[in-house]
């Protein structure tokens, strides 16, 4: 039952990355008319500073050390942001897909391939070990 309301919290704050990563998208691209990669990048990197934080105090209920654990997520997207750019630009440019569709389906390959990194390398070892928030330190 704590696994199932783990993955409900994850998948509510992903919902709510995904409107972040979607607004500052549209924002980017349309109003701003930045180009379109950089639109993507921009509006990526706002999502998962959204997503690690609540996250990390919410769902995985982690004292693990910040910077540690930043660094770990920076490292699954030095893998999954150049990848999912090149995937961006080949079914966009190259393939003429829909730009909005094409970010969608990056986002749920995001949502799945990211629960699993932060489930199990991230916080794997350091999940509900936050301390209550009204405990002495």
């Amino acid at each position: 039952m704590k696994e199932l309301l783990r993955a409900v919290k994850f998948t509510l704050f992903s919902a709510s990355a995904g409107l972040i990563e979607m607004g500052a998208f549209a924002l980017l691209n349309e109003l701003l008319r930045l180009p379109y990669w950089l639109s993507y990048l921009l509006a990526l990197v706002l999502s998962v500073l959204w997503n690690f934080t609540l996250n990390r105090k919410f769902t995985f209920q982690s004292a693990a050390n910040v910077p540690r654990a930043m660094l770990k997520v920076a490292a699954y997207y030095a893998v999954f942001t150049p990848l999912s750019t090149w995937l961006e630009h080949r079914l966009t440019v190259d393939l003429g897909w829909n730009e909005y569709l094409v970010t969608a389906v990056n986002m749920v390959l995001n949502f799945v391939t990211e629960f699993l990194y932060q489930r199990f390398f991230v916080f794997g070892g350091t999940i509900d070990t936050r301390p209550p928030k009204n405990a002495p330190k």
